[in-house]
């Protein structure tokens, strides 16, 4: 990993800005639920994975509560993450058709995961202010990662809260709407890709499939060149 990663990820980790979420996951990772009762959670806030010269960047909104949480990775350890991690195999971007744990072997091909917000919030809604005070974490990744062309937005949130990001950044100006597959320039370098988020909710009601994930996915590979 480059060493600006690391120290980034050191950074992130240690990171107690929004006491609410600090208590929250203290909460999360001391009463565990009852298929994990004997896991040792992670605990803390949850930097991105995978390699600095990454061209596609894959984001969603934050950890999940016994998924990254308890893993220390995002989209690891969930019902979320088997299905996503299914169709990037499939689309071959992972190596793995699952992801586990911090050392299950997870590969990834040029893209890099995060989430836009480090902790999970209660109720999976975060405040104005945690989204501010996290904002300089993404920021700093994505200073990090300078050869990322496309970035996919897992869920709504996540792509309003990147455009949000990017509006600040760059004075972006415009309409953005969320439409699965739908695209938006975001400079002469990025483009944002919306996308469903593989939840088993949008699973569940036939929303998503996973031909159609693994096609979208496929698409993203070829348009970003990996």
């Amino acid at each position: 990993m480059d060493t600006k990663l690391k120290q980034l990820n050191k950074k992130i980790i240690k990171c107690k800005r929004c006491p609410r979420l600090t208590n929250f996951i203290k909460k999360i990772s001391t009463e565990k639920r009852k298929q994990n009762i004997n896991e040792t959670y992670w605990g803390k806030p949850v930097p991105g994975f995978g390699k600095t010269n990454s061209k596609l960047l894959i984001l969603g909104l934050a950890p999940a509560a016994h998924g990254g949480t308890r893993t220390g990775r995002p989209f690891t350890g969930d019902k979320s993450s088997d299905f996503l991690f299914s169709c990037l195999k499939k689309a071959n971007i992972s190596n793995l058709s699952y992801s586990e744990s911090l050392n299950d072997g997870l590969e990834l091909k040029s893209t890099f995961i995060t989430n836009i917000l480090k902790c999970v919030p209660p109720g999976d809604r975060p405040t104005n202010e945690e989204l501010t005070n996290c904002s300089d974490h993404f920021e700093n990744e994505i200073g990090t990662l300078n050869q990322i062309q496309t970035i996919v937005a897992l869920g709504k949130v996540a792509f309003d809260n990147c455009i949000k990001y990017y509006k600040r950044k760059i004075k972006l100006n415009g309409k953005f709407t969320f439409k699965h597959g739908k695209y938006y320039n975001l400079s002469n370098k990025i483009r944002l890709y919306a996308c469903y988020h593989p939840s088993p909710r949008n699973v569940n009601t036939k929303l998503i499939s996973e031909k159609m994930i693994i096609n979208f996915f496929k698409k993203i590979k070829k348009v970003t060149a990996i």
